[in-house]
């Protein structure tokens, strides 16, 4: 607990009747949501913790309200006699908030009766950090005091952004918070210098749209969404009633989206939900393609993954309205086909997703040493995402070409994913090429380079004659070039090391060691006599081979039996007197025997 708690061992002992704390709330409380749960927006385990320390709190401070039966204890200010009093009213508020939080956090967002509840934890929230505020301005020192004050402001500015009224005070008590730690963001050490900065920049959303809401900002609705990307706990509230406005406003737009369009193809869409998952897509969709260049690959690759998600949840409730279609035959082809052009769509962006992946190991593959420590892309990796992007293709294609009736434009469209096939396989084939360089086998590497050249020149020259313009051609022309390149190099080597072989045998072979007994793992020429390899001649073989071990190790042998009489002392052997030979005593022995 003394990580999660900074405490003043200091009570002011120059005043002992009313000893003043100290408590660094921010830095606890940041420690304490980073370390369970709130890194990853878990405000389930965040609250189950809360609960776990207060009870800790109560056990150790022997204010526990009764057995059996709850018997209610406040805590004032007389009741407030050390530091661990002001931790049990602070904790209380954070689970309080976190219970509010983890319904807001809901996958399908608060009901009416869940958002009435939702309200009534932040206004506990509120309760307890305005005693926490008043119980530190009497009981704690002058930055405990503030921070408390801070803390308080900050609740109720959340309890009235929740409930979209009072905009003036939420925008005062958010200003008030930011004050505050503005001002002690300047005292300190380093660490809570930067924490106090880091929570001014969380709380800066909330203000400017609180400025947005009383008709004091002009902020647009895409300077929000730039806000909402914006990362930290404090933003969680923010991005849920972003959110929320974000999912009205596109049920308001999904009702003049009437069909969608596909290849040619025009298919009705009646389901309210279906529109508004197709709605985020698209969006989602013009989000990437308008700041492709600026947006980092993380940012692309998590945006994708809305995409994602918004087409599954199309898909999915496309799906239930065939199950329930029954035996309407014009409903249920349009279904089907509506679901075939959102499948179709979805498989355009999973291909369009690998290719960013195939950017970003490419990018990692020339790197010798990263400066981030990432770890360094193999060419094997890049033959698994063209082995992707294979499957893909063949997906997308079997997809489009199924069905009776086919227009023009899916024919267009399979020919394109073939020729994206041919380029595909030649860029997989170069990669392997790479792996197999890398691996010392110079043969096939230079049959897999040239390989890789006749594919790609192949998928150019179809390129040309169908007369279609695509940034992959470019692409391949340069990795024509690569292919030439490193074929020549591959050709040059592989002479250079069988010229080289003789000498290069010779050295190996005169390396080799009779025991090998420095070495921890060997393996001897003597336990191999069976394998037809060679022991000298591969050029994967780092280290000289040794014989046989030296001196030989212990080995078990076999010796003659101990025999072990157990019998004998149970065995009555026959008397034997009758056969003893008698002495024959004379006249006078017999007298005196």
């Amino acid at each position: 607990m003394a990580s999660m708690e900074v405490d003043s061992a200091n009570s002011n002992a120059s005043d002992p009747d009313n000893p003043r704390f100290s408590v660094n709330v921010l830095q606890l409380l940041k420690s304490a949501q980073m370390q369970h749960g709130l890194r990853h927006g878990d405000y389930t385990r965040y609250r189950r913790y809360c609960t776990a320390r207060l009870r800790r709190l109560y056990k150790s401070l022997k204010f526990t309200h009764g057995r059996g039966k709850y018997t209610k204890r406040a805590i004032t200010q007389s009741t407030v006699s050390e530091v661990r009093f002001l931790h049990v009213v602070l904790y209380m508020a954070e689970r309080a908030w976190s219970h509010a939080m983890e319904k807001r956090q809901l996958p399908a967002g608060p009901n009416a009766r869940q958002r009435i509840y939702l309200i009534g934890r932040l206004r506990k929230a509120v309760k307890w950090a305005t005693l926490f505020a008043q119980l530190c301005a009497s009981k704690g020192d002058s930055r405990t005091s503030l921070e408390a004050e801070a803390y308080a402001s900050y609740m109720t500015g959340n309890l009235l952004f929740e409930q979209d009224q009072n905009w003036d005070t939420a925008l005062l008590n958010f200003k008030r918070a930011r004050a505050v730690y503005e001002e002690l963001g300047k005292v300190g050490d380093l660490e809570n210098q930067v924490l106090c900065r880091e929570r001014v920049e969380e709380l800066e959303p909330s203000i400017r749209y609180c400025l947005h809401k009383i008709g004091k900002s002009d902020l647009q609705a895409s300077e929000l969404l730039h806000i909402g990307e914006m990362e930290g706990p404090a933003l969680d509230l923010f991005k849920a009633k972003l959110e929320a406005i974000m999912s009205e406003a596109r049920s308001q737009q999904a009702v003049s989206m009437t069909e969608f369009h596909w290849l040619g193809h025009r298919f009705p869409i009646s389901n309210a939900k279906t529109r508004v998952a197709i709605l985020k897509a698209r969006e989602l969709e013009k989000d990437l393609q308008g700041s492709a260049d600026s947006l980092p690959a993380e940012k692309r690759l998590s945006i994708f993954d809305k995409i994602f998600a918004a087409y599954h949840e199309a898909r999915s409730s496309i799906r239930s309205d065939l199950v329930s279609a029954g035996n309407a035959e014009n409903v249920k082809d349009d279904l089907s086909g509506l679901d075939k052009a959102v499948s179709a769509v979805l498989g355009q962006r999973t291909i369009e997703r690998n290719q960013l992946l195939v950017k970003i190991a490419k990018s990692k593959l020339v790197r010798r040493h990263d400066e981030k420590n990432e770890k360094v892309t193999k060419p094997e990796e890049l033959v698994r995402l063209y082995d992707l992007l294979l499957q893909n293709i063949a997906d997308l294609s079997d997809l489009v070409s199924s069905g009776r009736d086919k227009r023009q434009e899916e024919v267009v469209f399979a020919e394109e994913c073939s020729l994206k096939s041919i380029a595909f396989r030649g860029e997989r084939c170069f990669y392997l090429a790479k792996s197999y360089s890398l691996a010392g086998k110079r043969a096939e590497a230079y049959v897999l380079y040239c390989h890789a050249r006749s594919l790609v020149e192949d998928a150019i020259q179809k390129f040309r004659t169908e007369n279609i313009s695509d940034p992959i051609i470019e692409e391949l022309k340069t990795l024509i070039e690569e292919c030439r390149a490193n074929s020549c190099i591959e050709h040059a080597t592989g002479i250079i090391e069988e010229v080289k072989a003789p000498e290069n045998l010779s050295k190996k072979i005169s390396n080799i060691s009779l025991t090998g007994a420095e070495k921890k793992s060997v393996k001897y020429l003597l336990q191999s006599l069976d394998n037809y390899e060679s022991a000298v001649g591969d050029s994967n073989i780092k280290t000289a081979p040794c014989i046989e071990a030296f001196p030989p190790a212990f080995r078990a042998i076999p010796r003659n039996p101990i025999v072990l009489d157990l019998a004998f002392n149970y065995i009555d052997f026959p008397s034997l007197e009758n056969r003893m030979k008698k002495d024959r005593k004379g006249f006078i022995s017999r007298l005196w025997g």
